[in-house]
């Protein structure tokens, strides 16, 4: 049997790797993703390709011999990012430690010792597979060399080298040569691409031929030919693989060796691969006896069994409050009967109290064969004292769910001290947090799903009617899971003085604050919501008519096929963009542009507009309300968004028009109980105030320090005039620039915004920088620190993670620094308003009012205030919210009080 080859281009995959993974670290912070990426590709190869002889090669340092013919090689390459440079050496590491043999030879590249070793291996009858992401690499190809990318999954042949590239392997260095390497900096034939390269090798099959030919080329491109006629030979000689390197290892020498698994272990345990550090743990046994004889001794440590527990008699139950008791640290869950919190009613609850150590107790399951259970109402009795001691310790997984459950059964979740959900957030908010991807990738654990116990889609059963073995495996299993996320996600945060502060005085304070808010709901005029619904009805059958009559004809305005039709194909309107399927797309922002010049887009949006407020909010919010507390009661996610603001679900009161007339009348129907009012204190120009703080701006902190108009202080400084004499105009331009520029606006941008030539755009905000220095070094500043760290940070130490921060995609990149800018402004400004909220709740409850916060809204807290505790709310509230921080600018609140929400904003 013929005998096989593998060689792997390491320095290939090296930067793929760090370019295509997120940002991820180990708990000491030192990245981790080429190390990642190239293993785990290292470890498919392994289990896809079956071969007799291995080697991973990587460029050695230093400069090579094409840097001596030409020493612009490679030259427009940047440096090694930090990041990557810093896992160089560990990859390097665990690569011989899985055994491979890995060669680096100095003074050639990578691509010349493989093409070296496969030329070897040919003549020795041996095949070869090179792993490689690199075209360059097609060269080598022939009946017993072929290439495979792993990341793509492309295998390429003789055949499908052709198919690919147009041109035989034996070819594509003739092809390369003309078309040129920018990679490399391997300049080509100006203008000439893929297909005129292999047009003319088809023709005149070799390169010498062409160029023996290039005065038959006729046109531009035959005169840039004969331009790069001197220059071709050399990007010939640049781009061909050696394969007579001399090498102090032959095929044969590339065996694998065994793991050396003690020292994989300390590598996958120092930077956190936890799947494969148990895999090597487990597979590890107790090293040979020469070893032992060292001293050296290693065995894998066991992995304790799991002792699950269903909790069916009153004495077991009873036993585990005793444990329960002596626990230092419980973890908490509940599995209900439905999603909805202020709905769900519990089937039964787990507790964990050390690793592998955890019990289910069934309370309502209903499924055949079940067996009996406790009481209900003896099992909660029992349960509910320990459950609202504060000073018994608790961790869970989302635990204001739980709490929601446990109240509608009249037990008040207290002792609140940990929150996996929140731990996740806080230390990777850019990566998911569900308990399944959490267990996967922190604990090396495949947890079972909901979906393997109760079924999926039309099938799925409730939980209630689970088979309690099954049942309790899993409830069992998820609180288990939970403390030992505990265990290993929260000495990260406690290392760090910064995230330690947002999770300890931040996110786990306000949790149960949130939990009252969500209780306590707002009151809605269903009444009102009604009538206003009718009234956007008839508004909307007007715009149809008269969209009727801009279209000549009667159409669905709700089909964007017949939109488009109607639009581009029978009103000839210019066409703005397409769709990705190459049709006129008839998007927002297409009507938008549209919308200046042509009546009817203008008649769709405003249609569209209208038809999104009826169907989102005036017809689904009186059918959200409550029908034991007559309220709405919203919920807010606490570990959504990235940069740490809450996002408010079913409703969403988050997105509530402020800007139509028809949005703030919605807003009417939110409304005050009968003796109450609707009390609003909203942060003034939060962001701006975070931003002279964060750049520390002379001009910038002056004018909040002097309680200025901030925009009419930027227009009297960037047109340079009195601040009596800015016009409006003025002030609108500076206003757009003063929240343009947080939000990385461009000129382009400005320029859309304003009405103006892209020039006088970018003159404004040139003036703008000038007049504030210290604003422009900040924006350059948090770009440098993004870049190096993968992530910014706010005031108080919440990491905002910039996955597209080092993407080679440079759409994407620039979105992640103009991200990189507003993130800190955004989770500083969510960070105070979380902070707030816990000042003004506790103070609430000190002073045992019965005014309750009945909704948080961007930078806006919403209060239902008795009347005769208003003038006390109203003396109070500013101060409360104003000093939550010390900035170098003064905090500033906007306070209203009304009946309902809009007359109190």
């Amino acid at each position: 049997m013929t005998k096989k080859l593998l060689l792997v281009d390491g320095s290939s995959y090296l930067y793929r790797a760090f370019h295509a993974l997120p940002d991820m670290r180990n708990p000491a912070g030192e990245p981790t993703n080429a190390i990642y990426g190239v293993l785990n590709m290292l470890r498919r190869l392994q289990k896809d390709i079956a071969a007799d002889y291995n080697a991973c090669v990587f460029d050695a340092k230093g400069k090579t011999f094409r840097d001596d013919w030409y020493p612009e090689y490679k030259a427009h390459r940047p440096s090694m990012p930090a990041d990557l440079a810093s896992q160089i050496a560990p990859l390097h590491d665990a690569i011989r430690a899985m055994g491979w043999p890995l060669l680096m030879v100095d003074g050639v590249e990578a691509d010349d010792v493989i093409g070296t070793l496969a030329c070897q291996a040919a003549q020795q009858g041996v095949e070869t597979v090179i792993s490689t992401g690199d075209k360059d690499m097609a060269q080598l190809v022939d009946k017993h060399i072929s290439l495979i990318n792993t990341m793509s999954n492309e295998a390429l042949d003789e055949a499908s080298v052709l198919t690919k590239f147009g041109v035989p392997p034996n070819r594509i260095v003739d092809y390369l040569s003309l078309i040129g390497d920018a990679v490399d900096n391997v300049p080509g034939v100006e203008k000439v691409g893929p297909k005129t390269a292999v047009k003319w090798l088809r023709q005149f099959d070799t390169l010498e031929q062409l160029m023996a030919h290039a005065d038959e080329i006729k046109g531009a491109v035959g005169d840039n030919l004969r331009k790069a006629l001197d220059w071709l030979p050399m990007a010939r000689k640049l781009i061909t693989i050696r394969t007579d390197v001399p090498l102090e290892r032959t095929v044969a020498d590339l065996v694998m060796l065994p793991q050396d698994r003690p020292a994989l272990m300390e590598l996958f345990t120092h930077y956190n691969f936890r799947t494969w550090l148990r895999e090597v743990s487990e597979a590890a046994p107790v090293v040979a006896a020469e070893e032992h004889a060292q001293g050296h001794l290693f065995a894998a440590p066991a992995q304790p069994a799991r002792q699950y527990e269903t909790l069916l008699t009153v004495a077991q139950l009873d036993a585990w409050l005793v444990k329960l008791a002596s626990a230092e640290l419980v973890s908490v869950d509940t599995e209900t009967t439905s999603l909805d919190p202020l709905q769900a009613q519990l089937v039964g609850v787990s507790l964990a109290i050390e690793p592998h150590h955890a019990a289910y107790l069934p309370l309502a399951h209903t499924g055949p064969d079940v067996p009996q259970q406790i009481d209900f109402a003896t099992a909660l009795a029992r349960l509910k004292p320990w459950l609202e001691d504060a000073t018994r310790a608790k961790v869970g997984q989302n635990l204001k769910y739980d709490m929601h459950v446990l109240a509608n059964h009249g037990i008040h979740l207290a002792g609140v001290a940990h929150d996996t959900l929140l731990q996740a957030y806080i230390l990777e908010s850019h990566l998911p947090r569900n308990m399944d991807s959490l267990a996967q990738r922190h604990l090396g654990v495949d947890t079972i799903s909901y979906e393997q116990v109760a079924g999926k889609g039309a099938a799925q059963i409730g939980f209630d009617q689970v088979e309690l073995s099954r049942a309790a495996e899993y409830a069992a299993e998820d609180a288990d899971i939970t403390l030992q996320l505990h265990q290993t996600l929260y000495p990260r945060i406690s290392v760090n003085a910064g995230l330690a502060h947002v999770y300890n005085q931040i996110e786990i304070p306000l949790l149960p604050i949130l939990w009252q808010i969500e209780r306590n709901g707002v009151l809605l005029d269903s009444d009102l919501l009604a009538q206003q619904s009718h009234e956007l009805g008839l508004t909307m059958c007007n715009l149809e008519q008269r969209a009727y009559e801009q279209a000549g004809q009667p159409f669905n305005l709700n089909s964007p096929k017949q939109i488009q039709a109607i639009l581009f194909d029978q009103l000839k309107l210019p066409v703005i963009k397409k769709t990705p399927s190459g049709v006129p797309s008839t998007d927002e922002d297409v009507l938008s542009q549209l919308a200046a010049d042509y009546p009817l887009p203008k008649i769709l949006l405003e249609y569209r507009s209208l038809a999104k407020l009826k169907s989102t909010y005036t017809d689904k919010l009186p059918k959200m309300v409550n029908k034991a507390t007559g309220r709405v009661h919203t919920s807010y996610s606490q570990a959504v968004a990235v940069t740490g603001r809450l996002s408010s679900v079913e409703p969403n009161l988050q997105n509530i028009p402020v800007r139509s007339a028809e949005g703030r009348r919605i807003r009417e129907a939110f409304i005050a109980a009968p003796g109450c009012v609707i009390v609003s204190a909203d942060y003034s120009q939060i962001e701006l105030r975070i931003m002279a703080h964060l750049s520390g701006d002379a001009s910038l902190v002056k004018a909040f320090a002097e309680d200025a108009d901030i925009h009419n202080a930027t227009a009297a400084e960037i047109f340079s005039v009195p601040l009596a004499e800015v016009s409006s105009e003025q002030r609108r331009v500076a206003k757009t620039i003063n929240f343009g520029l947080i939000y990385g606006m461009s000129a382009f941008g400005l320029a859309s915004q304003l009405g103006l030539e892209r020039s006088a755009a970018q003159a404004y905000i040139d003036r703008y920088f000038v007049r504030y220095p210290g604003v422009a070094a900040y924006m350059q500043r948090t770009r440098e620190s993004a870049r190096s760290q993968g992530y910014v940070e706010t005031v108080f130490g919440r990491r905002l993670w910039l996955p597209e921060i080092k993407s080679v995609n440079k759409q994407r990149r620039d979105g992640a620094e103009r991200a990189a800018i507003n993130a800190p402004m955004q989770g500083t400004a969510a960070d105070l308003i979380k902070l707030a909220m816990i000042a003004v709740a506790g103070w609430l409850a000190r002073e045992q009012l019965q005014t309750r916060i009945i909704m948080q809204v961007h930078d806006e807290l919403v209060l239902e205030v008795p009347e005769s505790e208003l003038s006390l709310v109203q003396a109070n509230l500013s101060n409360l919210m104003c000093h939550v921080a010390e900035l170098n600018v003064p905090l500033k609140i906007g306070l209203g009080m009304g009946k309902n929400w809009e007359a109190a904003h």
